[in-house]
């Protein structure tokens, strides 16, 4: 029961501590650390996990990269040259030696150095990832804003059922099958655009909308749920009842608030379109890690598929790392950043 001490006067002045949350601490430098710490421990773990992909491998990897009919003696003296035949921990210390130096091996196959054939393949695949990754982005927030201004309150069923049934589906079908309706259709059918390959600004339309469609229907589903609890709080409210212009009213005010949720969604995707790229890169023949990686695996080339594994598993790790220093910057209240800071 509310008893009359325990109602303020108009008169009274209320105190931080008594009637209002204590304002939540921004990221401080423990918070980095944390954060740094959880990366580290991570990439530890990634490490010691491709070092023994070579090792857990069901029979011989040299004999079944030279094959059955290889003598003995060769598969002994490939043994020796790359050091599998020393103990699994003298093998992990020269690993992580190598590691740390840059040297992430030889190809069997073309004798070409590792760290080259990533070189080489890495800025084609972030390319592609980043791209993808802006284009969800710039289509799907404004379309999920708009199917809740739409839909707000009940509104228009119909418009609902159709967003909702749309996105759905094209968040089901996977992205090597929008790589290949579209081969067969924009380039192979109409020659609007190269098939394969990077020729120019032209090759990334294919391979860049076949990774966005996915994503972009997530996010504006996102975005959707997003504006709607925006567009029942007290500000916007307020906001219509100002009679502000439709611009402003969406574009100043509603739009920012909804975009905490939504760009640290585009994060993580990011992460995942880097290794959802694969089988995309694939059905375009992009010069990117995905096809490197496919080859490796096909032939064999333990050490190409063992640095893939690496890098594909570290960027990930990396960009998962900055969404939530991200998130911890955008959302202080979030529970990324809830650990260094006290409820008042």
């Amino acid at each position: 029961m509310t008893t009359p001490s325990d109602v303020l006067t108009p008169h009274e002045a209320p105190t931080a501590t008594a009637t209002s949350p204590r304002r939540p601490r921004r990221l401080t430098p423990r918070f980095f650390a944390r954060q740094l710490l959880r990366l580290a421990g991570s990439l530890a773990v990634l490490v010691v996990a491709s070092f023994a992909m070579i090792h857990l491998i069901p029979g011989d990897p040299l004999r079944q990269m030279l094959g059955p009919t290889a003598p003995k003696e060769l598969v002994d003296q490939r043994r020796t040259e790359l050091g599998l035949d020393e103990p699994l921990v003298t093998q992990f210390t020269d690993y992580v030696r190598q590691l740390l130096s840059g040297d992430l091996g030889t190809s069997f196959f073309s004798s070409q150095p590792v760290a080259d054939i990533i070189g080489q393949g890495l800025p084609n695949t972030l390319a592609l990832a980043f791209l993808a990754t802006l284009t969800a982005l710039a289509v799907a927030v404004p379309l999920g804003l708009w199917a809740a201004v739409r839909t707000h309150n009940g509104r228009r069923r119909g418009t609902e059922s159709a967003f909702t049934t749309l996105t759905g589906a094209a968040v089901a079908i996977p992205e090597y099958l929008y790589g290949l309706a579209l081969l067969l259709v924009l380039a192979l059918g109409l020659g609007l655009f190269p098939p394969a390959g990077l020729t120019g600004p032209a090759s990334f339309v294919l391979p860049v909308t076949a990774l966005a469609i996915a994503p972009a229907a997530m996010i504006a589903r996102l975005a959707r749920v997003e504006t709607l609890r925006e567009l029942d709080t007290d500000y916007m409210r307020l906001a219509h009842a100002k009679r502000l212009p439709a611009w402003r009213l969406y574009a100043v005010h509603l739009l920012p608030n909804t975009l905490t949720a939504t760009l640290t969604m585009g994060g993580l995707l990011l992460s995942g379109l880097i290794t959802g790229s694969v089988l995309v890169e694939n059905v375009f023949a992009w010069p990117g890690l995905g096809l490197r990686t496919v080859e490796a695996i096909t032939q064999k080339d333990y050490p190409v598929a063992q640095a893939m594994i690496l890098v594909y598993g570290a960027l990930v790790l990396v960009v998962n790392f900055f969404v939530d220093i991200l998130l911890g910057i955008l959302d202080p209240k979030s529970s990324l950043s809830a650990s260094t800071r006290r409820e008042g």
